[in-house]
Parts: structure tokens; C-alpha cells; sequence
């Protein structure tokens, strides 16, 4: 089964289950805000999907974008002068990208069929506990290392994705999740990626920003 989802191709990667704001400027999204707002797009989402090559703006655009994405759900629409929006959206279903289609809507819009994980053994499942608390752990140590603080931290479905979004980890780390069809390896993912910034944090005494981060600020205009 495949469907057709208008795309937003931006320089990081959404996850599921968690929130990203956009504010939009260009014409096409401008667009695309009202089609979603004004039901001519059912469903008020669209797929983010991170660029490979290229950028989020200006002439040319994305030329090459990652084969999976992550369906943004909007929750808020917030109009702006001169047609601009800030948008509230939260990451919602996984999908790997089959074709782009760019002359048909002002958008571009894509072919992508829905991605699950991959059912675990019974072993993997009765270990999923033991390995929640391992993340935990580490991204409590990451935490302690870069701001200084003592998080709680509960846990919850999707608790990588929940732990990711909560550091300053690369696009390609947060696509290499995203990428993951399985709970178990992105808990192991995930613990190591926070045992790894954290050992940087202590051994740089600063917290390094992802190089993709740094482009993806807010544009005004």
C-alpha cells in the first residue's frame, strides 16, 4: 500500500512522537499551510524529510533527499503578516520515499508507503525493560555533562526517540533512528550515542552544536 503525501524537506530529521515548530516564509509552504488548514490536503499532515544534498531554501532547493521521513502531524497554524505561518507539529507515522513528484502542486508531494518496526522475539521483548534503563542512564549522564542537571526521566513508548530529541545529536545520527525498525537496537543506538557526547562534552568542557543544527535557524523576512 502506498499513498501520496505533500513533502517538507528540511535540514534535520523529525521523530516520532516528538514536536517541531516551523515558521514559514517561502511561497510553496505558504501554500501548503493553506491547503492544509483549508482541508484541500486531507488529514493536516505532510512528510518531513531530511535533506542529503542542497538546502532548504533559495534557487534549486533540495537536490537528494533521505529515503525515509517521518508524517508531521499539524496541531497549530499561527498566520503571520505577509502570509507567513508559524506552524506547531508533532512527528507522527515513519515512511521511506518511492518517488517525488514535483510539477504537480506548487509542493512537492510524495509517493512513500508506511514503515513499522519489525516484530521483536519474546527474548528481545522481555529484555526491552534492561535496556530502557540503560538509556536512561546514559542520557542522564549526558544531561549531568552538558547543562548541569538531573533529569527524570519516565519511561515511555517510543523512550529513543523521546531521549534523542532531548540532546544535540547530528542528522545523521537522528536518521540512523529514525532508520531503525527495531526498539531493542535503537535503545542500544541511542545509549551509545549519549555515552559518546558525553565523553566529548567532558573532554572539550563545551557543548559541541551538530554542524546541521547550525543551519537550521529560524528565517525571518
Amino acid at each position: 500500500m502506498t499513498t501520496t503525501l505533500p513533502l517538507f524537506p528540511l535540514g534535520t530529521v523529525l521523530l516520532p512522537g516528538t514536536s517541531l515548530p516551523l515558521h514559514v516564509f517561502e511561497p510553496r509552504y505558504r501554500q501548503l499551510t493553506v491547503d492544509l488548514v483549508t482541508g484541500e490536503l486531507p488529514g493536516r499532515s505532510f512528510g518531513v524529510v531530511a535533506i542529503r544534498q542542497g538546502w532548504e531554501v533559495g534557487p534549486g532547493n533540495a537536490t537528494a533527499l533521505h529515503a525515509v521521513g517521518c508524517e508531521a502531524l499539524l496541531i497549530d497554524a499561527k498566520p503571520l503578516p505577509d502570509g507567513r505561518f508559524d506552524l506547531s507539529t508533532t512527528g507522527g507515522r515513519r515512511f521511506r520515499l518511492l518517488d517525488v513528484d514535483g510539477e504537480s502542486a506548487p509542493y512537492l508531494l510524495g509517493e512513500v508507503e508506511w514503515v513499522d518496526d519489525v516484530p521483536a522475539p519474546a527474548e528481545i521483548a522481555e529484555a526491552l525493560p534492561l535496556l530502557a534503563d540503560g538509556a536512561m542512564a546514559a542520557f542522564r549522564r549526558y544531561r549531568r555533562a552538558a547543562f548541569e542537571d538531573d533529569p527524570t526521566v519516565a519511561k515511555t513508548d517510543g523512550l529513543a526517540y523521546a531521549l534523542a530529541n532531548d540532546c544535540l545529536l547530528t542528522l545523521e545520527d537522528r536518521q540512523r533512528l529514525l532508520e531503525e525498525r527495531s526498539e531493542a537496537r535503537r535503545l542500544r543506538l541511542v545509549r551509545r550515542m549519549m555515552h559518546r557526547e558525553a565523553g566529548i562534552i567532558a573532554a572539550l568542557h563545551a557543548v559541541p552544536a551538530p554542524i546541521a543544527e547550525l543551519g537550521h535557524l529560524p528565517h525571518r523576512n
